[in-house]
């Protein structure tokens, strides 16, 4: 047998046995949040994700956030969003990787934007821990730590990201280096979902880095000089089979979090989104253990990269 045939079968041979051992159909729904003890057990140490349904209805923020609310309390807040002509943010389009243009805008000009359907896409999207450093003032309608997480992981949230957009903004796949508690204050996310594990089956590409500038009226993509920047090339959501054909052997789990909602994303773990318009959400991000679940990923990745995945 050739050697990268053989790699390859030992690739695909250990991702169906993840599935036989350990990876289910659909994510588990919890009615209640875990014990620190159980998280760490039975998922940080597994790399499983669940839903905990209600998990956290009670939160001030699931009754009093809302569109009507922000403009009351906090319309004239100068906030960051990304805009983009399409919804894609931080996406692959035509061959490049191509980041948002960022734009200071108030409380109220977002919404207004946001609600107009022919305007262009507009995103509170910014990962920096912007509900603790720009937002203060909403951290007591949530929580600044999850409990349970933080005591099973030894350490406090490293950010605390608001999210707020309409069905037009799509996430597109990607992972992280965060052990990830996702909360949906309004409104529904759809998430599909890859195990680590099924990196053989989804392709990877290196794209020229570029970033959307809008000047008098009219959208250009402007090209950064940078390192190429490596990124899933399939979109889930509309695979093109023809073009990626690996793709049909990965294992997609899809997932639907609800306002009151809190998913638990391990680290590693690929995922696209998309949500329904006016969904408000809060992640959670916890550095994760660069432990042999991390040392066994980087060498898949090498692996499939020497394959040319």
């Amino acid at each position: 047998m050739h050697s990268s045939t053989a790699v390859e079968q030992c690739l695909y041979e250990s991702a169906e046995e993840a599935r036989e051992l350990y990876i289910h159909d659909v994510v588990p729904r919890l009615k209640s949040p875990p014990t620190a003890l159980e998280f760490y057990r039975h998922w940080v140490a597994q790399n499983r994700p669940f839903v905990v349904e209600g998990g956290a209805a009670d939160w001030p923020a699931c009754k009093k956030w809302s569109s009507k609310y922000f403009r009351e309390k906090y319309g004239d807040k100068v906030l960051s969003v990304a805009v983009t002509p399409n919804g894609r943010a931080d996406a692959v389009n035509n061959g490049k990787f191509i980041l948002p243009e960022e734009r200071e805008m108030t409380f109220d000009e977002f919404l207004n934007e946001m609600d107009d359907e022919t305007s262009d896409v507009f995103y509170i999207q910014k990962q920096n821990s912007n509900l603790t450093l720009d937002m203060p003032e909403l951290l007591p309608d949530v929580v600044e730590e999850i409990s349970w997480a933080t005591e099973a992981l030894g350490a406090k949230p490293d950010a605390v990201n608001f999210w707020m957009g309409s069905a037009r903004s799509v996430t597109s796949m990607h992972k992280d280096h965060y052990e990830n508690i996702y909360v949906v204050v309004k409104g529904a996310k759809e998430f599909i979902l890859h195990s680590p594990t099924d990196r053989p089956f989804i392709p990877h590409k290196s794209y020229p880095l570029a970033q959307y500038l809008k000047t008098n009226g009219t959208w250009t993509v402007q090209d950064i000089s940078s390192t190429p920047v490596p990124w899933v090339s399939v979109d889930p959501a509309n695979p093109k089979y023809n073009e990626y054909p690996m793709y049909k052997k990965a294992k997609k789990i899809t997932c639907t979090v609800k306002a009151g909602d809190l998913l638990y994303l391990p680290a590693l773990w690929f995922h696209h989104v998309s949500q329904t318009d006016g969904t408000i959400a809060v992640n959670y991000w916890y550095d994760m253990e660069f432990d042999v679940k991390y040392a066994y990923f980087q060498t898949l990745d090498k692996l499939n990269g020497l394959l040319g995945r």
